[in-house]
């Protein structure tokens, strides 16, 4: 995405910062940020409705920026970028300069200011259970992940019955897999996902055992990440038919970062 609009130096006056002379008397902050959008159906059609209307959003910024007061000018252009990606449907990327020319440093200077690039990540999860109403617990699931403001534009694909992975005797498995975009980094949403295992009652005590819920995240936009806990893309989804098969539904033309082979060649590679 190569469409942007560029709105540079919104003055807003506001309360933000760490000393108490800050939280009084406030100070002028300038903002400047390229919004990314795609403006073809607005250059082809010269339609307002289709556009990103920028004094809607200079209105907007404003008020976001001033509505609420923070300590550190990180957390509140992290607040401003996640409102404006959450509040306009259209918006996919921001790059969003916060400026403090009147910051408290106490020598001569000309300009403070922290810079930030934020935008709606693809992410694509596994999905499985074998344990209590299989079919429930996932729509539970999703229904979690399509009531948080950081997740949205959510497909599923069909659920299918699985024969269990693994040497341990249990019973088969319901799996499917998802597509989401997400404002959550890859940790952030290993943890929220986490978390909606552990309301399912899941219990880590079995390696490859029975499960009330498994979720999984197996591609996010094309990173290769590795951290103590997450591995992305999914260290065994290549072996794995109970994903390919579903992944298949959604995406099967993505092509493995690592393996350089589609979903598609991955899943007839079985």
């Amino acid at each position: 995405m190569n469409d942007y609009i560029e709105i540079t130096g919104l003055k807003v006056f506001a309360y933000h910062g760490v000393l108490d002379d800050e939280k009084k008397n406030g100070q002028e902050f300038f903002l400047s940020a390229r919004l990314f959008y795609d403006m073809r159906p607005a250059g082809t059609s010269d339609r307002l409705e289709q556009a990103l209307n920028y004094a809607d959003v200079c209105a907007y910024m404003t008020n976001v920026f001033t509505e609420k007061r923070f300590d550190l000018i990180e957390a509140a252009a992290e607040h401003l970028c996640e409102a404006l990606l959450m509040h306009y449907p259209a918006l996919k990327k921001i790059k969003l300069t916060l400026e403090k020319p009147h910051a408290p440093i106490g020598l001569p200077f000309q300009n403070v200011s922290v810079n930030m690039v934020r935008c709606w990540h693809t992410a694509y999860l596994a999905v499985g259970s074998n344990m209590g109403d299989s079919r429930e617990i996932i729509e539970d699931a999703v229904r979690q992940l399509q009531g948080d403001s950081k997740i949205q534009n959510l497909k599923m694909s069909d659920l299918i019955t699985t024969k269990p992975y693994g040497p341990v005797e249990q019973d088969d498995f319901l799996n499917g897999c998802m597509r989401i975009e997400t404002l959550y980094d890859p940790e952030e949403l290993l943890a929220f996902l986490h978390g909606i295992e552990a309301a399912a009652g899941r219990k880590r005590e079995i390696h490859w055992g029975p499960r009330t819920l498994d979720l999984d995240i197996i591609f996010y936009d094309d990173l290769v990440y590795e951290s103590e806990d997450l591995i992305i893309p999914h260290v065994d989804m290549h072996n794995r038919t109970f994903v390919l098969e579903p992944l298949l539904q959604l995406c099967p033309g993505y092509r493995h970062p690592v393996l350089g082979q589609t979903v598609s060649q991955l899943y007839h590679n079985l």
